[in-house]
C-alpha cells in the first residue's frame, strides 16, 4: 500500500470528486483516477461508486474514509508540533458553533494575540457539533451542554435560562412573563429536533403537563430569529443568545428554571494541537479574569 494512493483516495472522498481531489493536490485528474484504481486493483475491493453525475463511497470506502481521516490528521499534528512558530503565525482553525455570540470575546483576544491565524466560524446544533469533531472536520466545537463523553476536552463558558421571545407588536409583545399553557396556545417557531433548546424546552413543558407543537421548524438560530421578527410566532433562546435586536423583546416563562450549560470542546486526542491549546488558553484566561472578584 502507497501513501500517494490513499492520500488521492482520502481527496477524492473528502472532496466528492476526482477533479475536485485533483485540484486540492495539484495534479491532474486521470493521475489521480490512476492511484485510487490501483489502489482497488490491489487490494480487489470496489471503493467508490461511480456515474456520470457522482462519485459516492462504497461501504468499504467509508470504513477506510474513517482510517484516512485519523491518519492524515495525526500527520497534521506531527506537522505543526515540527512546525511550531509557522503554525501559530499561519495555521487554520476551524470551529463549529450552535451560537458564534459565546465566541466573540474569546476571537478578539485570540486574534489580537495570533494575527495571522485563519480562522473558520460554521453554524451548527449540538449534533452537528459532536458528529463534525468526530469527523475531523471541525477543530473546536461550541455547544449548549456539557458532554458526558471522555472523548472530549471541555471547557465551560456559561450557564444561562431558556427564555421565550417574540416581535414587539406581537400579542405576548407586552407581557413579562407567561405559563406554558399560555404559550402553547400560540404559533411557536422551533429549532430543529437536534436542537438541545428545543430539547429541554419541550422536556420542562412535558413535565408541566404541556405539549408543544411548532407551527414552524427552522434550521438554526437566526432563521427562527428572522421569522419571530417578522410576526411568525413565538421563538426560544438562551438569554444570553438573545443579544440586542429592537424589534424582539424577550419573555420569561413560568416553570422551573432551564439552564443551557455553553462549553467549549475539542476531542482530547486533538487537545495538545497548537492552534487548539493556544485558543483554550486565551479562553481559560479570560474566564479567570472573569471570575476574578
Amino acid at each position: 500500500m502507497r501513501y500517494v494512493q490513499l492520500r488521492a483516495f482520502h481527496n477524492v472522498a473528502i472532496h466528492g470528486g476526482f477533479s475536485r481531489a485533483a485540484e486540492a493536490l495539484f495534479l491532474t485528474q486521470p493521475a489521480v483516477s490512476d492511484q485510487v484504481r490501483k489502489l482497488e486493483e490491489e487490494y480487489d475491493v470496489l471503493l467508490f461508486n461511480r456515474n456520470k453525475k457522482q462519485v459516492t463511497l462504497t461501504q468499504a470506502g467509508q470504513q477506510l474514509l474513517e482510517i484516512t481521516r485519523r491518519m492524515f490528521d495525526v500527520e497534521q499534528q506531527a506537522l505543526d508540533l515540527l512546525s511550531e512558530s509557522r503554525a501559530l503565525r499561519a495555521g487554520k482553525l476551524r470551529i463549529v458553533a450552535d451560537a458564534a455570540h459565546h465566541l466573540l470575546h474569546i476571537l478578539a483576544a485570540f486574534r489580537r494575540a495570533y494575527p495571522s491565524v485563519q480562522v473558520s466560524i460554521n453554524a451548527g446544533n449540538t449534533e452537528t457539533v459532536i458528529t463534525s469533531l468526530h469527523a475531523y472536520e471541525a477543530d473546536i466545537g461550541v455547544l449548549g451542554e456539557i458532554p458526558q463523553s471522555s472523548d472530549f476536552e471541555i471547557l465551560k463558558l456559561n450557564s444561562t435560562p431558556i427564555i421565550a421571545f417574540a416581535s414587539r407588536d406581537y400579542p405576548l409583545g407586552d407581557q413579562k412573563e407567561v405559563s406554558f399553557a399560555e404559550l402553547a396556545k400560540h404559533p411557536l417557531v422551533l429549532r430543529e429536533r437536534g436542537s438541545k433548546t428545543r430539547q429541554k424546552l419541550e422536556a420542562m413543558a412535558e413535565q408541566c403537563g404541556v405539549t408543544l407543537t411548532p407551527l414552524i421548524e427552522a434550521e438554526g438560530r437566526e432563521a427562527v430569529r428572522e421569522i419571530v421578527a417578522a410576526g411568525g410566532g413565538v421563538g426560544f433562546v438562551s438569554s444570553a443568545e438573545f443579544g440586542q435586536d429592537n424589534r424582539l423583546v424577550p419573555i420569561y416563562i413560568k416553570a422551573p428554571e432551564m439552564l443551557m450549560d455553553e462549553a467549549m470542546i475539542c476531542l482530547r486526542e486533538r487537545s495538545n494541537g497548537k492552534l487548539v491549546s493556544a485558543f483554550f488558553d486565551v479562553a481559560r484566561r479570560l474566564s479567570r479574569a472573569e471570575d476574578a472578584p
